[in-house]
Protein backbone atom coordinates (compact mmCIF):
# COMPACT_ATOMS: atom_id res chain seq x y z
CA UNK A 1 0.00 0.00 0.00
CA UNK A 2 1.50 3.83 -1.22
CA UNK A 3 2.08 6.16 1.67
CA UNK A 4 -0.52 8.49 2.04
CA UNK A 5 -3.90 6.96 0.79
CA UNK A 6 -4.63 7.56 4.44
CA UNK A 7 -5.67 4.08 5.19
CA UNK A 8 -3.96 2.07 7.90
CA UNK A 9 -1.76 -0.93 7.74
CA UNK A 10 -2.74 -2.03 11.61
CA UNK A 11 -4.96 -4.55 12.21
CA UNK A 12 -6.91 -4.10 15.98
CA UNK A 13 -7.34 -7.66 17.36
CA UNK A 14 -7.38 -8.41 20.36
CA UNK A 15 -4.78 -10.36 22.06
CA UNK A 16 -4.51 -13.60 24.52
CA UNK A 17 -4.95 -11.82 27.45
CA UNK A 18 -7.96 -9.97 25.92
CA UNK A 19 -9.87 -13.14 24.73
CA UNK A 20 -9.23 -15.28 28.03
CA UNK A 21 -9.96 -12.69 30.48
CA UNK A 22 -13.14 -13.28 32.07
CA UNK A 23 -16.29 -11.44 31.80
CA UNK A 24 -17.78 -11.38 35.72
CA UNK A 25 -16.84 -7.75 37.01
CA UNK A 26 -14.29 -8.87 40.40
CA UNK A 27 -14.84 -8.66 44.05
CA UNK A 28 -17.39 -6.03 45.17
CA UNK A 29 -15.33 -4.01 47.47
CA UNK A 30 -17.93 -1.99 48.66
CA UNK A 31 -17.00 0.72 45.83
CA UNK A 32 -19.53 2.96 44.04
CA UNK A 33 -17.33 3.30 41.52
CA UNK A 34 -16.67 0.38 38.31
CA UNK A 35 -14.33 0.22 35.80
CA UNK A 36 -16.11 0.08 32.39
CA UNK A 37 -14.94 -3.48 31.83
CA UNK A 38 -15.64 -5.58 28.74
CA UNK A 39 -17.46 -2.99 26.81
CA UNK A 40 -17.22 -1.20 23.58
CA UNK A 41 -15.81 2.34 24.29
CA UNK A 42 -16.62 5.55 22.53
CA UNK A 43 -14.99 8.08 24.19
CA UNK A 44 -10.89 8.23 24.35
CA UNK A 45 -8.37 10.21 25.55
CA UNK A 46 -4.45 10.18 24.80
CA UNK A 47 -2.16 9.73 27.62
CA UNK A 48 1.95 10.25 27.21
CA UNK A 49 4.07 7.68 29.58
CA UNK A 50 7.76 7.03 30.07
CA UNK A 51 9.58 4.27 28.99
CA UNK A 52 9.49 3.26 33.25
CA UNK A 53 6.03 3.55 33.48
CA UNK A 54 4.98 1.73 30.46
CA UNK A 55 7.31 -1.29 31.45
CA UNK A 56 5.67 -0.91 35.18
CA UNK A 57 2.56 -1.45 33.72
CA UNK A 58 3.42 -4.52 31.17
CA UNK A 59 4.74 -5.50 34.89
CA UNK A 60 1.53 -5.31 36.38
CA UNK A 61 -0.74 -7.04 33.32
CA UNK A 62 2.07 -10.06 34.11
CA UNK A 63 1.47 -10.13 37.95
CA UNK A 64 -2.08 -10.17 37.13
CA UNK A 65 -2.03 -12.91 34.49
CA UNK A 66 -0.18 -14.76 37.10
CA UNK A 67 -2.42 -14.72 39.71
CA UNK A 68 -5.11 -15.60 37.04
CA UNK A 69 -6.85 -12.27 36.71
CA UNK A 70 -5.66 -11.50 33.30
CA UNK A 71 -6.72 -8.29 31.53
CA UNK A 72 -5.36 -6.24 28.76
CA UNK A 73 -3.64 -2.24 29.75
CA UNK A 74 -6.81 -0.41 28.84
CA UNK A 75 -8.50 -2.44 31.11
CA UNK A 76 -6.06 -1.95 33.92
CA UNK A 77 -6.06 1.88 33.80
CA UNK A 78 -9.46 1.99 34.01
CA UNK A 79 -9.62 -0.07 37.25
CA UNK A 80 -6.87 2.33 38.14
CA UNK A 81 -8.68 4.91 37.26
CA UNK A 82 -11.92 3.40 39.10
CA UNK A 83 -10.40 2.72 42.46
CA UNK A 84 -8.17 6.44 42.62
CA UNK A 85 -11.88 8.03 42.10
CA UNK A 86 -13.89 5.68 44.31
CA UNK A 87 -11.06 6.90 47.27
CA UNK A 88 -11.21 10.34 46.50
CA UNK A 89 -14.70 10.24 46.14
CA UNK A 90 -14.85 8.67 49.91
CA UNK A 91 -11.76 10.31 51.31
CA UNK A 92 -11.61 13.46 49.65
CA UNK A 93 -8.04 15.59 50.55
CA UNK A 94 -7.13 12.51 52.35
CA UNK A 95 -7.42 10.51 49.40
CA UNK A 96 -4.35 8.48 47.88
CA UNK A 97 -4.58 10.65 44.89
CA UNK A 98 -4.91 13.91 46.17
CA UNK A 99 -2.09 13.49 48.60
CA UNK A 100 0.10 12.38 45.77
CA UNK A 101 -0.61 15.50 43.54
CA UNK A 102 -0.55 17.93 46.20
CA UNK A 103 2.96 16.94 46.96
CA UNK A 104 4.31 16.48 43.42
CA UNK A 105 2.64 19.95 43.16
CA UNK A 106 4.46 21.51 46.26
CA UNK A 107 7.76 19.97 45.38
CA UNK A 108 7.11 21.87 41.84
CA UNK A 109 6.65 25.13 43.41
CA UNK A 110 9.51 24.75 45.66
CA UNK A 111 11.48 24.18 42.77
CA UNK A 112 10.18 26.62 40.39
CA UNK A 113 10.84 29.59 43.30
CA UNK A 114 14.07 28.24 43.85
CA UNK A 115 14.96 28.90 40.25
CA UNK A 116 13.55 32.14 40.43
CA UNK A 117 15.37 32.90 43.50
CA UNK A 118 18.65 31.68 42.10
CA UNK A 119 18.04 33.96 38.55
CA UNK A 120 17.07 36.93 40.77
CA UNK A 121 20.38 36.32 42.62
CA UNK A 122 22.13 35.97 39.92
CA UNK A 123 20.85 39.01 37.98
CA UNK A 124 22.23 41.08 41.79
CA UNK A 125 25.49 40.24 41.74
CA UNK A 126 26.05 40.90 37.84
CA UNK A 127 24.21 44.49 38.51
CA UNK A 128 26.29 45.21 41.63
Amino acid sequence: MAAGRGRSRRVSLPGVAELLRPAAPGPDDGDLRRASGREKHTQKITVYLSAEELLDLERARLALLRYGAAADRGRIVREAIAVLLADLDARGRDSLLARRIVTVNKAANNETEASADDATSGTAQEVG
